[in-house]
């Protein structure tokens, strides 16, 4: 295995600090992923520079000049603060040539914005739940929301990892999905997206590749013994919060107990979600499976968590790939992207 120079892309208040080798130490708290992806990207015998970046691409343009890196580990969520600009990173490093791993910016692009993304799949006739969206600068028409089919998840259309989402997400009334519209400006980026709420189990598939694609064991948020109170949807403290997760009976597992010929069609749809999206390097899908067994894609997730103890990772291992296999298989598909779009021709 060649030894790569990798520039490790990361916000500056993510770098983790020097000196800490303990996981559990508070101080990774915020930054796990990137301690887990640097020590990775170590123990694989690279040579890694962390490169902090927040509202300017001079950083990355003076490590590349000065140090010539041979391929960038992307880990930005956003540019500026601004999570919807997080391509930006991606375009830039595809102008001046450089390789890097995960999503390219088109993909990103796409799949990153809720809405967007399901007219297009919806166009190709993959099943999506019904959705209606409020722009933020726009007057709500409350004559219409009493034709909506509720209940219905208000999120916004481009922020990720469940941020703005909690048990008042879920809207039984125009005035309640008024009320909740309006809040979510004040809490999250973008416009407001109210999608239909569908029952069901809510699943988890990693997929990875570039041209031939891979699969990964599937997860599932299970919510067995849950009160019959709580709303079964993926809040920002069911993410996020393991207390709030084991206080409500809520947790994560590979998915069984499928209908028959279920999983050959979850692999198959995903797939062909990943490639109707231009997507690239790795991604995750959200699926709900409703109680007829009827799949509905959620939304679609470029450069999905790769901590250690993600589902992604999970997914990997179950697959069989050490998490060091998984960090490197990510290099590769990136420096094999490059060579393969034609770009850097």
């Amino acid at each position: 295995m060649k030894k790569l120079r990798v520039m490790m892309l990361t916000h500056s208040n993510l770098i983790p600090p020097e000196g800490i080798t303990d996981r559990d130490h508070t101080r990774l708290k915020d930054c796990i992923t990137e301690f887990d992806v640097h020590n990775a990207l170590l123990k694989l015998g690279h040579e890694v520079k962390i490169v902090g970046v927040d509202d300017s691409i001079k950083p990355i343009q003076e490590t590349i000049h000065d140090w010539k890196p041979n391929i960038a580990y992307n880990m930005m969520e956003a540019f500026a603060d601004i999570g919807s600009l997080d391509y930006y990173i991606a375009s830039y490093l595809d102008m001046v040539k450089m390789p890097y791993t995960g999503c390219n910016p088109r993909g990103m692009l796409l799949s990153r914005d809720k809405s967007l993304s399901k007219k297009i799949l919806a166009y190709h006739r993959i099943r999506v739940p019904k959705f209606f969206v409020f722009p933020r600068n726009k007057k709500i028409n409350e004559s219409k929301l009493s034709k909506l089919p509720y209940p219905l998840i208000v999120k916004s259309t481009v922020e990720q990892g469940s941020v703005g989402i909690a048990q008042s997400s879920y809207v039984n009334t125009p005035h309640e999905l008024n009320e909740r519209v309006k809040q979510l400006y004040d809490m999250a980026e973008g416009d407001a997206i109210a999608e239909q709420y569908i029952d069901g189990r809510e699943l988890y598939a990693t997929v990875i590749g570039n041209k031939r694609l891979e699969v990964l064991p599937i997860r599932e948020l299970v919510f067995d013994n849950i009160d019959e109170n709580i709303h079964r949807i993926a809040t920002y403290n069911v993410k996020w919060n393991e207390k709030y997760r084991k206080k409500y009976g809520i947790d994560y597992q590979f998915v069984r107990n499928l209908p028959a010929g279920m999983p050959e069609k979850l692999v198959k749809l995903c797939k062909r979600i990943y490639r109707v999206l231009g997507m690239s390097g790795y991604a995750r899908i959200d699926l709900r499976l409703s109680s007829n067994n009827k799949l509905y894609v959620i939304e679609a997730n470029p450069n999905a968590g790769i901590a250690s103890d993600d589902d992604v990772a999970f997914s990997a291992e179950k697959a069989g790939y050490s998490y060091e296999q998984l960090i490197q298989r990510i290099l590769n598909l990136g420096l094999r992207y490059h060579q393969e779009s034609g770009i850097y021709s």
